[in-house]
């Protein structure tokens, strides 16, 4: 990416290196969902407020919007005094060759005025810029190509032209109100690209973002959650991405990269681009060493979680549930209908964290009224330990004791190089998925075996949603694993899989899969069954299930039809149904 220069360097340091952009002080209405207070822009407000929000300074566009509202009023330039006059003028820069910045001396008082006819063009000629991109997208019909033709368009332009063409209003820095905790109150963001929806949407993807020794994989995760989704899924979530290198060129670089990338998205409301300035960090120096960790790696892990802890602030009134990813993710297609039926299964129960992968924090589902607080506990215990594991406490808190990760994964690490020191990390889930539409449906069941458990091995870790697998001591000739159906179901599929990485040789070496009906009185058992297969392997799969069977399912059974003296391993059992008559 093309270096800003030195110049643009000095004309950034008064709006924390964002971009030669104005500062404007938004007006914002607030949603009762959150303790947060969700402030939003309008042109109206930012110039009806500017007076009242303690003369905080944010981003704009082009001249700023304190600026055009004094110098409207002839009388009020007189009383503006000349400190701020070259604040309001050092942001006025804007660039007009690629890589380098209007210097901010060009603004100071008598180098030039501004009458109120030319900031209605200026304003009228923006609205128009904004028009004709949405044109340009809409003649597009809503398809979605190798190449957006925005894309083309703003290639060759320097990164803050990009990040000024897409945001008509200005790059806004948005005031969050929390509660009385000093780190996260009145906190002010720079929302570098997107606008907020006046509407809450279903979900939030939330990321963070800072730049690595080695590897660039940001566009790739978000062309993976764009892609893998429908129009439809599109219009229900939004992803926000956390800029939080302490290099704001780099921040200015990559969210004009994105721009440039995903322009279609950003003019559509689904993908936020921001960043927290380092002014409302915590110190990161003398640190707490713990867990013998070095410094450095203490310094980067509590950074992580602060990073997190703004994203999570600035995302609580944006939608009704929240995912955390990282930065270098493949998503399943169609995860966000996925999660739909997940939420589904757990309706009437008080679940903190729901989990879709078994790697860190990616994958991690909130409910979007807890995010106060876990940006508050992230922040308040920042210095402690990794977040993954902060993570883990606040569920424990929750009173959430047992993890409920849904299998298979619909995230996959993809980055080669680790976010710290470059290091190269291969870590993978090997139970993701690529199609989440094929994910089982497992109705509600009771679970019994006559196989003696080993430790807190239960049934339920194969069928359910809880961490772990099944593990019975001892199979023989006739032993049994039954699940019986809370009401009958129309089975399509059924897929087994036995046996571990860690214990390979713990797996059925020879049983049959039976699919029963006649639920007895007790509950534990059907009185008619039909075998539909044997396991080979250790495994089990058959599709087409309902052409062979009369009626509903009631019960599936795996049965052993020859005594072994390995121990048996159940990792998943995984039904699929259908509606039926």
């Amino acid at each position: 990416m093309p270096s800003l220069g030195g110049e643009a360097e000095a004309a950034l340091t008064p709006t924390v290196g964002l971009g030669p952009l104005c500062p404007i002080q938004p007006g914002v209405p607030t949603s009762p969902a959150s303790s947060l207070s969700t402030h939003r822009h309008g042109a109206e407000d930012a110039s009806r407020r500017s007076s009242s929000a303690g003369g905080r300074q944010g981003l704009g566009v082009g001249l700023c919007r304190e600026r055009n509202q004094s110098l409207a009023s002839p009388g009020e330039v007189a009383r503006l005094s000349t400190p701020a006059r070259q604040r309001s003028c050092l942001a006025a820069a804007v660039p007009h060759t690629p890589g380098s910045v209007h210097p901010a001396s060009a603004c100071w008082p008598g180098a030039m005025r501004w009458s109120l006819k030319r900031s209605v063009t200026a304003a009228l000629a923006a609205s128009f810029l904004f028009l004709l991109l949405l044109l340009l997208l809409l003649l597009q019909g809503g398809s979605w190509q190798e190449q957006d033709p925005l894309e083309v368009e703003l290639g060759g332009l320097a990164p803050a032209t990009v990040l000024q063409m897409l945001q008509p209003e200005g790059a806004q820095r948005i005031l969050r109100d929390t509660d009385d905790l000093s780190a996260l109150h009145n906190v002010s963001y720079h929302l570098l690209a997107g606008s907020l929806s006046p509407h809450k949407k279903f979900l939030a993807v939330g990321l963070a973002s800072v730049q690595r020794p080695r590897g660039y994989y940001l566009p790739a995760t978000l062309q993976s959650l764009f892609k893998q989704s429908t129009e439809e899924e599109l219009q229900e979530m939004v992803v926000v991405v956390h800029l939080a290198d302490a290099d704001p060129r780099w921040n200015v670089q990559v969210a004009a990269d994105i721009a440039r990338k995903f322009a279609h998205h950003i003019l559509l409301g689904q993908l936020l681009l921001i960043h927290t300035p380092q002014e409302f960090y915590p110190t990161l120096e003398g640190l707490k060493r713990n867990y013998n960790d070095p410094e450095e790696r203490v310094r980067f892990r509590s950074k992580q979680n602060l990073d997190y802890a703004f994203l999570l602030a600035f995302a609580a009134n944006l939608s009704s549930y929240y995912l955390m990813i990282e930065d270098d993710v493949w998503c399943a297609k169609s995860f966000l209908t996925a999660i739909h039926k997940a939420l589904a299964s757990q309706e009437g129960s008080n679940w903190a964290t729901l989990e879709f992968s078994k790697l860190g924090y990616i994958g991690k589902l909130y409910h979007s009224s807890d995010l106060p607080r876990l940006a508050r506990f992230l922040l308040l215990f920042y210095q402690e330990m990794p977040c993954d594991w902060l993570l883990v406490h606040f569920r424990l808190l929750l009173t959430q004791k047992d993890v409920i990760r849904f299998k298979p994964s619909l995230f996959q690490h993809m980055g080669l190089y680790s976010s710290f020191q470059g290091t190269i990390n291969r870590l993978e889930d090997d139970e993701f998925q690529a199609d989440a539409l094929d994910l089982p449906d497992n109705p509600p069941a009771a679970l019994f075996t006559s196989m003696s458990v080993f430790e807190n091995y239960e049934p339920l870790k194969a069928y359910g949603t809880a961490e772990g697998y099944f593990w019975g001591k001892d199979p023989a000739a006739g032993s049994v694993f039954s699940i019986i159906f809370h009401q009958p179901a129309h089975v399509t599929r059924v897929r087994v899989r036995t046996g571990s990485d860690e214990r390979q040789s713990d797996f059925l070496r020879a049983g049959v899969l039976e699919l029963g009906r006649r639920r007895q009185a007790d509950g534990r058992d059907c009185s008619a069954y039909t075998t539909v297969g044997t396991f080979e392997k250790g495994t089990f799969e058959r599709r087409g299930l309902e052409r062979g069977m009369p009626g509903p399912v009631e019960c599936v059974r795996i049965r052993v039809t020859r005594d072994q003296s390995e121990w048996l391993i159940i990792q998943s059992i995984d039904i699929w149904t259908t509606a039926g008559t």
